[in-house]
């Protein structure tokens, strides 16, 4: 029996397949616990539909993450900070900060978490931080920390 999984199984599929199982599976598990339902030709061809337009969607995203990705490798973000006497930051650079200098000076939004900072920026100078767009898909990103 065809069936449309509502839940991910173990064992059996993820969320929104179309699989085989035995009758019994079915009606003594699966319909009671409403984790599955008879896949009739609607539900195939919402499936497919549904697989096509999720398959779509990733591909502009990787795309738009990619000329992202090219923009970002072009661009210095200028942040200011106030040190002390030693050279040393009052407090530090974080990701956040990036995020919000990013989006003032460029236009362009990015998460803070998908920013990286390895070590906490307490010193003026040039900075290249990793920063992941989308699986497999990343960019360098250079800063420049003054005073003014």
């Amino acid at each position: 029996m065809k069936v449309f999984l509502k839940e991910d199984v173990k064992s059996l599929g993820k969320k929104g397949d179309i699989v085989n199982v035995s009758d019994g599976y079915a009606r003594n598990f699966l319909f009671p616990r409403g984790i599955a339902a008879i896949a009739d030709a609607k539900a195939e061809n919402e499936h497919k539909a549904k697989a096509e337009s999720e398959k779509f969607r990733l591909a502009a995203e990787l795309d738009e993450a990619k000329g992202t990705a090219k923009k970002l490798e072009s661009l210095t973000v200028k942040l200011v900070a106030s040190a002390g006497a030693d050279g040393k930051l009052y407090g530090s650079i974080t990701n956040s900060k990036v995020s919000e200098a990013l989006a003032q000076q460029y236009g362009i939004y990015i998460e803070r978490r998908k920013i990286a900072v390895d070590e906490p920026i307490k010193a003026y100078g040039a900075y290249k931080l990793e920063v992941k767009l989308y699986p497999g898909v990343g960019a360098s990103l250079n800063i420049l920390v003054t005073d003014k």
